[in-house]
C-alpha cells in the first residue's frame, strides 16, 4: 500500500513540475528525445518498410513498444529513490509535452496575421500543422491554427498526462511514441495508407481518453459551456477523427466560431463537417482566445489527472 501512495505522490509531484517546466522553459532546445525517437522511428521504419498492414503492425510494436521499455526501465532504476523519481517523472512530462511551444507557434502566426503579413504566417504555418499553406487566406490560416491548437492541447498534452496518472513514465513515452508514429505514418498517403494502419488505430485508442477529458474541461473552462456542450453533442461524430471532433468542436463552441469546412492536406482536398455551425466566422483575435483556453484546459488537465490518482488510491487503501 505504501507503494502505491509513493507512486501517487511521484506522479503528482513529477508532472506538476514538468508541466511548470514547460511552461517556463519550453520545448528542450538541443536532444529533444521525441526528435530523437523520430529518427529512431525512421530508421525502423526503412528496415521493414512493406505495403502490408502486417509489417506496419511490426513497426508500430517495435517502435511503441521499445519506447514504453525504455521508459520501464527508467523507471525501475530509480525505483526507491523518491527525489530521482519524481525528477525522471518531472524530466519526462517536459520532454513529451508541448503546450507552451504550441502557443509560441499559434501567436507567433496569429501577430503576422495581425500585421498582414500573409506570407510569413503561411511559412510559420507547417511547424504548427500539416495543411497546405499556399491554399489558405489569412481567414483561412486563422481557423487552422485555432483547429490544431484544440486538436494539439489534447494530443500534447492532456493525453500525456492521462497516461501518465495511468501508467507514469511508461505511459508517458508510450503515448508520445504512438502520438508521434501517427505523425509519420498514420496519414493517408500511398506509401503510408497500409502500413501505417497499425499506427493510426493505435494512435485513436490512446488519444481517446485524453481527447473526452479534454473536450469536458474545455466546456468547463470556456466562455460559453452551454454553446460548447451543444456542440459537442451536434458536431463531435460528424469529424472524420474520433478524438479530434470532440475537442475542436467544444473549442469552437466555446469560442463561438465555426470550424471544419474544407481543407487542403498534402495535395488533396478534404470537404469536412462544419463544427458549431451557428458561430461565427474564425477571427485573428480567436487564435489568442485559444491558446489561453488551451492553457486553462491544460492546468485543468493536470489537476484533474492529479485528483484521479489520489482518488484511485484512497479507495483502494479503504478497500484493504
Amino acid at each position: 500500500m505504501p507503494g502505491r501512495s509513493r507512486a501517487t505522490a511521484v506522479y503528482a509531484y513529477g508532472a506538476t513540475a514538468g508541466l511548470v517546466a514547460d511552461l517556463v522553459l519550453g520545448d528542450p532546445r538541443r536532444g529533444h528525445p521525441v526528435a530523437a525517437f523520430g529518427r529512431a522511428a525512421g530508421a525502423v521504419e526503412r528496415a521493414l518498410w512493406r505495403d502490408h498492414r502486417g509489417w506496419g503492425a511490426l513497426h508500430t510494436a517495435v517502435c511503441a513498444g521499445g519506447a514504453a521499455a525504455a521508459g520501464a526501465l527508467a523507471a525501475r532504476a530509480v525505483r526507491g529513490h523518491g527525489a530521482a523519481s519524481v525528477a525522471l517523472t518531472a524530466a519526462c512530462v517536459w520532454s513529451v509535452v508541448g503546450g507552451t511551444s504550441l502557443g509560441r507557434e499559434a501567436r507567433a502566426i496569429g501577430g503576422a496575421l495581425a500585421a498582414g503579413d500573409l506570407e510569413v504566417a503561411r511559412e510559420r504555418l507547417p511547424h504548427l500543422c500539416g495543411r497546405d499553406p499556399q491554399a489558405l487566406d489569412g481567414p483561412g490560416i486563422a481557423r487552422a491554427v485555432v483547429e490544431s491548437v484544440a486538436e494539439n492541447t489534447s494530443d500534447a498534452v492532456v493525453g500525456a498526462l492521462v497516461w501518465g496518472a495511468v501508467a507514469g513514465v511508461p505511459g508517458l513515452s508510450g503515448f508520445r511514441a504512438v502520438n508521434t508514429l501517427d505523425a509519420m505514418v498514420g496519414h493517408k498517403s500511398p506509401r503510408h495508407r497500409r502500413f501505417g494502419w497499425a499506427s493510426a488505430r493505435l494512435d485513436d485508442l490512446a488519444g481517446w481518453p485524453g481527447a473526452r477529458l479534454t473536450a469536458a474541461l474545455a466546456t468547463a473552462a470556456g466562455g460559453d459551456p452551454r454553446g460548447a456542450l451543444r456542440a459537442w453533442r451536434a458536431d463531435a461524430g460528424k469529424h472524420p477523427s474520433p478524438n479530434a471532433g470532440p475537442v475542436e468542436a467544444t473549442f469552437a463552441g466555446a469560442l463561438g466560431v465555426r470550424l471544419g469546412g474544407t481543407l487542403s492536406y498534402g495535395g488533396r482536398v478534404e470537404h469536412r463537417p462544419v463544427l458549431n455551425g451557428d458561430g461565427r466566422a474564425v477571427e485573428v483575435a480567436d487564435i489568442e482566445r485559444a491558446v489561453r483556453l488551451s492553457r486553462r484546459v491544460s492546468a485543468l488537465a493536470l489537476a484533474a489527472c492529479v485528483g484521479g490518482r489520489l482518488a484511485v488510491t484512497a479507495m483502494k487503501r479503504r478497500r484493504t
